[in-house]
């Protein structure tokens, strides 16, 4: 049998041209997937620690929370783990001018195409009747939910209260409920220890 060099190097340059396509393909399709953009993205996630605090039984999830969409989301509530008991709460003026915390009754809203800072002295994600204490390393899956019925689930690291958080104090958001004083005396306490320290 002989062999046609000129036919056997065309059915090369035709299998290795079919299989340049396929793989186009291919790279095409999970480039698409990878580029579709979450509604929802969450970044800088943490919760405050409760070891040595005078109420271990409390704590609070901060983060941000990014809006992919061009229609606004409220941030309704959470659910965690470590507790049962999980409210997303505001800081405002007290009668007396302090800051106060309370619910937020229609949650945070997100706007479309934005971002919004949970933070110290700010919105944030409050974590009640906690039964064992959260060290600095220890981490909290927390599942968000928001006003379109999606859900977002995301694993915070637990972190120490520091200086660079001071604006728990200073935003115009914010503040503690009753029953959430100890918390904010214990915050006000981390920060003037850490300005004595430097």
């Amino acid at each position: 049998m002989r062999f046609h060099p000129a036919r056997l190097l065309l059915g090369l340059m035709l299998a290795l041209a079919a299989g340049l396509t396929a793989c186009g393909d291919e790279t095409a399709g999970d480039a698409g997937s990878a580029t579709d953009s979450e509604p929802v993205v969450v970044s800088d996630a943490w919760v405050r620690a409760t070891t040595g605090t005078d109420d271990p039984s409390m704590t609070a999830a901060f983060m941000v929370i990014e809006n992919t969409t061009d229609a606004d989301l409220q941030l309704m509530g959470a659910t965690s783990p470590v507790t049962g008991m999980v409210q997303i709460h505001e800081m405002v003026d007290g009668d007396d001018g302090h800051m106060v915390m309370q619910e937020a009754a229609d949650g945070v809203t997100i706007r479309a195409g934005k971002q919004q800072m949970l933070a110290p002295g700010g919105y944030h994600v409050m974590l009640m009747g906690l039964t064992d204490e959260l060290a600095a390393g220890d981490e909290v899956e927390l599942t968000l939910e928001f006003s379109d019925g999606t859900t977002m689930e995301l694993t915070a690291p637990v972190k120490e209260f520091t200086e660079e958080e001071d604006s728990y104090h200073t935003h115009s958001d914010g503040a503690e409920e009753d029953g959430h004083d100890d918390m904010s005396e214990d915050m006000s306490d981390d920060m003037s220890d850490t300005e004595s320290d430097g």
